[in-house]
């Protein structure tokens, strides 16, 4: 196992000998210990429950062997689910004090597990150790989208993963067009790759507990980019344009992006995309097609 942050000399004081993962005493003892209070700022909530731990692990099927990157490890519960099933993972922790204590944690709980700590803002990073394939993550809710389309974005390595998020804002990114939750979060999910929703999770596996509800969202990757990163953007641009003005004709919600009313039209027009649609009806190929319009013209 290794790790880039000092080993504390703090060891949870329920952690029984053989390896197994962190229940609630064990959590409870590790925060106090660490002078750790799970804050709304950070999106803190520990999960405690080691059925919940395990389920998530199998729905992401984490296979032996493989690089898992897992984001806001927290004090350690799900990044013993992983290492578990025998993945090496890369976990990336902004708060010192847990990212300083989870190694010693997976250390006294599975000698033999390979952990890496990455101290860091994962909406910041540029590159990772290993080449992780897969990511499972508890996301911290305040972030959650902007940390996945991040990730997705620099690390093309990452194929297919689980992330449990605020159930709002998970089915949003698993919606389809035309629903009255499809927006911008889910055409560029969907620029990705394909996202699902794969089961809600109760309020009670937390500490603290949530005042929100939460979900599995999968998603593997394409198996190609779906086009270039000027294309990306230029999609991504019309896509905040079109869901900033909800229910407004394209004509209108894409005139600022586009220049004005006429040039959208127009540009609209050239794509084979009427004018009067409104974002809500659009997949991601066709504002992709709207892009390639706009960028040739």
């Amino acid at each position: 196992m290794t790790d880039s942050a000092p080993t504390p000399a703090h060891e949870p004081a329920h952690a029984p000998a053989a390896p197994t993962l962190l229940g609630p005493a064990e959590i409870r003892d590790l925060a106090e210990m660490l002078g750790v209070n799970p804050t709304k700022k950070l999106g803190q909530n520990f999960v405690i429950d080691g059925n919940t731990v395990r389920r998530i692990v199998k729905v992401a099927a984490v296979q032996p062997g493989e690089t898992v990157v897992e984001v806001g490890p927290g004090l350690g519960s799900l990044t013993l689910g992983i290492l578990e099933a025998g993945a090496e993972v890369v976990a990336v922790e902004i708060d010192d004090r847990l990212a300083e204590q989870l190694p010693l944690t997976v250390r006294l709980m599975q000698p033999a597990a390979r952990l890496t700590v990455i101290r860091a803002d994962a909406l910041k990073i540029a590159e990772l150790p290993g080449e992780p394939t897969r990511l499972v993550a508890n996301l911290p809710y305040n972030v959650s989208v902007p940390v996945l389309l991040h990730l997705l974005e620099h690390f093309p390595s990452i194929r297919a993963g689980v992330v449990m998020v605020q159930a709002e804002v998970g089915e949003r990114l698993a919606a389809a067009p035309g629903s009255k939750i499809y927006g911008s979060p889910s055409v560029k999910a969907a620029w990705y790759g394909r996202f699902r929703t794969a089961g809600k999770v109760s309020r009670q596996v937390f500490w603290p507990v949530p005042n929100v509800d939460s979900i599995l969202i999968a998603f593997e990757r394409r198996t190609e980019e779906l086009e270039s990163e000027e294309l990306r953007l230029a999609t991504f641009a019309l896509v905040d344009g079109a869901f900033q003005q909800r229910r407004k004709m394209l004509r209108q919600s894409l005139s600022t992006v586009l220049g004005d009313s006429n040039q959208a039209t127009a540009v609209l027009t050239k794509a084979g995309i009427d004018p009067t649609e409104r974002g809500e009806q659009l997949t991601v190929d066709d504002f992709l097609t709207i892009a390639r319009a706009w960028t040739s013209s």
